[in-house]
Formats: C-alpha cells, sequence, structure tokens
C-alpha cells in the first residue's frame, strides 16, 4: 500500500459558520471505501480502536490501523489524547461541521470523481440508517415510543426560483447549527447517537433495548 502526501490538506477552507470545507488532497484521501466505512463509524458510534474497528466493519486490524493513519494524515481524524487500550490508540473523528467539496466548485478531473464519490457515500449512509430507524421503529423490542415520539421526519414541497432556496438554506442552517453546536462534544446521561438530516432520529446500530 502506497503512502499519500497531505499536500494542502490543512489549507482547508474556513467558513464564518466554523464549518470546515476539506482541502482537495483531503477529499482524495478520503475517497476509499473502507476510509468512508470508518470516518462513518466514527462520525456515528464515537472513538474506536484498530481492533473494534475491524471488528464492526469486517477486516483486518492491520487494514483498519493503516487507513486511521492516512485518515489522520489529512487530519479527517485524531488520536485521543490519553485514551489507550493496553497498546492500541483510540482514534475520533475531529469535531465540527465538515463541509465535503461539491460540483460546484471547480475541481480538477480527480478531485471531482472523489468529490463524487464521498458525496454519494455520505448520502447511501444517511438514506441507510433513516431505513433502519424506520424498521426499528415498528419493532417494540428494539425501539421505544418515547424515541419514536421524540424524533421527525420533514418534508416540504415548494416552487423556488435559485435566489428562495439559497435564502432558505442559509437561514436553515444559520438557525439550526447555532442550536445543534450547543450539543456537541456531549454524552450526557441516557444520551444515545442521535443524526440530525432533518429527518432527526436515533441511530440503531449498537443499540440492544429501548429506553
Amino acid at each position: 500500500m502506497s503512502e499519500e502526501t497531505p499536500d494542502d490538506s490543512i489549507r482547508e477552507i474556513s467558513h464564518p459558520d466554523g464549518v470546515r470545507e476539506i482541502s482537495t488532497s483531503a477529499l482524495k484521501g478520503l475517497a476509499h471505501p473502507l476510509r468512508m466505512a470508518i470516518y462513518d463509524a466514527l462520525s456515528t458510534q464515537g472513538p474506536q480502536t484498530a481492533t473494534s474497528l475491524a471488528k464492526r466493519l469486517g477486516e483486518s486490524s492491520g487494514a483498519t490501523s493503516y487507513h486511521l493513519r492516512q485518515l489522520a494524515r489529512h487530519q479527517l481524524i485524531r488520536e485521543v489524547e490519553g485514551e489507550r487500550s493496553g497498546r492500541e490508540k483510540w482514534w475520533e473523528r475531529i469535531p465540527g461541521a465538515m463541509k465535503v467539496p461539491g460540483p460546484e466548485r471547480e475541481l480538477d478531473p480527480s478531485a471531482r470523481t472523489a468529490s463524487s464519490y464521498v458525496n454519494r457515500e455520505f448520502a447511501r449512509n444517511q438514506h441507510r440508517n433513516f431505513e433502519d430507524f424506520i424498521d426499528a421503529a415498528y419493532d417494540e423490542h428494539r425501539m421505544s415510543k418515547s424515541w419514536i415520539a421524540a424524533s421527525v421526519s420533514e418534508t416540504s414541497n415548494l416552487r423556488l426560483t435559485k435566489e428562495q432556496l439559497a435564502e432558505i438554506a442559509a437561514e436553515f442552517e444559520r438557525t439550526t447549527m447555532t442550536f445543534i453546536n450547543k450539543y456537541r462534544g456531549r454524552n450526557d446521561p441516557g444520551s444515545r447517537p442521535v443524526q440530525i438530516q432533518f429527518n432527526a432520529f436515533p441511530l440503531t446500530e449498537g443499540e440492544e433495548t429501548p429506553s
């Protein structure tokens, strides 16, 4: 396996709302099936070791360890300071919202291919998580009524100009992210992993009984 140079990974674009837009180098580094799976697991399930990720993803710990290091080289994840399982490191996703360059950006052909792959994988993961929630919601042994009642799925169908759409998107992002950022990095008693799309619902992976 070849090593990859981070190049301009640290020269990410910082938006006024604190969202990081990753560089094209980091984008290309992320565009790999196992790295996407690792990044998604760290995002939804919290800190993991190479061994726990290997068990979760059905891979060898050697493979997960290698790809963890590559994600860290691109500053997409980091080692959890002061946390080790024996000699094994714990890894976490770098906190905060991350924006992936999309088709509206001028990208070279390889970066455009990577952007398409990464954004499609994010969308597939989001769709899969919501489908899993719906399945669990109809199984009383997997999801309590209180968690179902706390969840929401909202869809609005409108006719808009591009300017109107941009206005709604900007206001939605401004208001929701201000509120959501209050809860980043917390682990309050009784909490569980939750994904907000908007759909907002509890994730089902790793949860054994309703609570």
